[in-house]
């Protein structure tokens, strides 16, 4: 017979164990670009075109100082997948990313086939640089579209132009196999018809990978200070239900809510985060989340440039760790932390996933999920857990009926 407890006490009177670690991946954050661009709010700083050197040689030394620092946290466990993102880490040259990558092989357990991708920016695209960065060992080649319009490329404070763009495309396809194309939607004063443009150009390419996102006026960006005039909702729901038909058509699967991939491409690297898997990041600013049979732990590295070489390389008295922050992920925010990401995935997750990489049960947010279900926005068997259409469309209002403090204080167990 089911006996109802309260889901406090069952956290209260054993901590959650893990009874596996759930798959591990590299962040290695560059936080360097030539301009900052009025929507973004990641940890990037401008080196500007004013003859500015970008700290490469003890940039790296730091890179690599902070890996060996992390070791003990991850030791023995098996990377899948490294991405350099940042900022524009296109700016590093072929011989720092190789510096960086050989580093990788000789401290961690990388995978033969593991996914190692570089971001990179029209801007900074030379034809020789990217073949090297191959050899370099990067296998997949991220690359910042975001438009080939002119007049939105210059909207949005890009460096580079519709050219430039084309012509970025044609070197990354030309050394690469696996390449994604990031894109902007609900750009300003966009049209129905230009964002089709952008979408149709990108999926013409035969580039394997397209993200196409749409651009949010974040905290602490100029767009948020100083909005401009972008489309309403209708339109961007109109724009984003017309990149669904199109890139549809030209054989791509919507496996993740702003992703699309050909068979055999999906981000491996992405997939790792919305599953709920660990991440180690290492830079300034670079978030990680590492579990632990008992524990699951977030960590974020000094932001500021200068402060976090100064932790790992400064003189010998002031060297600290690069870890600003760290917190464990308690109990209670488990179940939200993963409906979070895996609810992204147009194929959702197996119920026993979840309790693989939080260590709770099902039964804690079965009501929650009855919720959603009666709702029509997820639809539930007993292998899978996936969001509907709706749910997609809503996904706000899914995740938050798996807010912590909406949490109902029974379960049947």
């Amino acid at each position: 017979m089911a006996t109802a407890i309260s889901v406090s006490s069952i956290l209260n009177t054993r901590s959650p164990r893990l009874t596996s670690l759930p798959p591990l991946s590299l962040y290695i954050h560059i936080p360097w670009c030539v301009k900052k661009c009025p929507y973004c709010d990641f940890n990037s700083h401008e080196i500007g075109n004013k003859g500015n050197v970008l700290p490469e040689q003890e940039y790296v030394s730091a890179l690599i100082r902070d890996l060996e620092m992390a070791l003990p946290q991850i030791w023995g466990r098996p990377v899948s997948s490294v991405f350099l993102g940042g900022g524009t880490p296109s700016l590093l040259s072929a011989q720092a990313v190789d510096k960086i990558l050989t580093h990788v092989r000789m401290l961690l357990s990388l995978e033969l086939s593991a996914e190692i991708t570089l971001e990179a920016n029209p801007g900074t695209f030379e034809a020789q640089k990217f073949a090297d960065f191959r050899a370099a060992g990067i296998n997949r080649l991220s690359v910042g579209i975001q438009s080939f319009n002119p007049r939105h490329l210059q909207a949005l404070g890009r460096i580079h132009d519709d050219g430039e763009a084309h012509r970025a495309v044609e070197i990354a396809l030309k050394n690469f196999a696996n390449v994604n194309l990031d894109l902007m939607y609900a750009l300003p004063d966009q049209t129905l018809e230009e964002a089709r443009n952008d979408i149709e150009i990108a999926c013409a390419s035969g580039a394997p990978h397209i993200s196409a996102y749409h651009l949010t006026l974040e905290p602490n960006t100029l767009f948020y200070r100083f909005p401009p005039t972008l489309p309403d909702d209708d339109l961007s729901a109109e724009m984003q239900l017309m990149i669904e038909q199109v890139v549809s058509s030209f054989g791509y699967a919507n496996y993740e809510i702003s992703a699309f991939a050909k068979p055999g491409y999906q981000s491996r690297h992405n997939l790792n985060y919305w599953q709920f898997g660990d991440y180690l990041g290492i830079g300034a600013g670079a978030h990680s989340k590492i579990s632990f049979q008992d524990k699951i732990v977030r960590q974020m590295r000094y932001k500021q440039p200068k402060q976090y070489l100064k932790k790992i390389l400064g003189k010998e008295d002031a060297l600290g760790d690069p870890v600003q922050s760290q917190h464990e992920v308690q109990a209670e925010d488990r179940a939200f932390e993963f409906m979070m990401n895996a609810l992204r995935l147009v194929s959702g997750f197996q119920p026993e996933n979840f309790q693989a990489h939080t260590g709770l049960p099902i039964t804690v947010v079965q009501q929650q999920l009855d919720e959603a279900e009666q709702q029509g926005l997820i639809s539930w068997n007993h292998h899978r857990i996936m969001p509907t259409v709706v749910g997609r469309r809503y996904l706000n209002d899914l995740l938050q009926i798996f807010l912590p403090e909406k949490r109902e204080e029974h379960i049947n167990i």
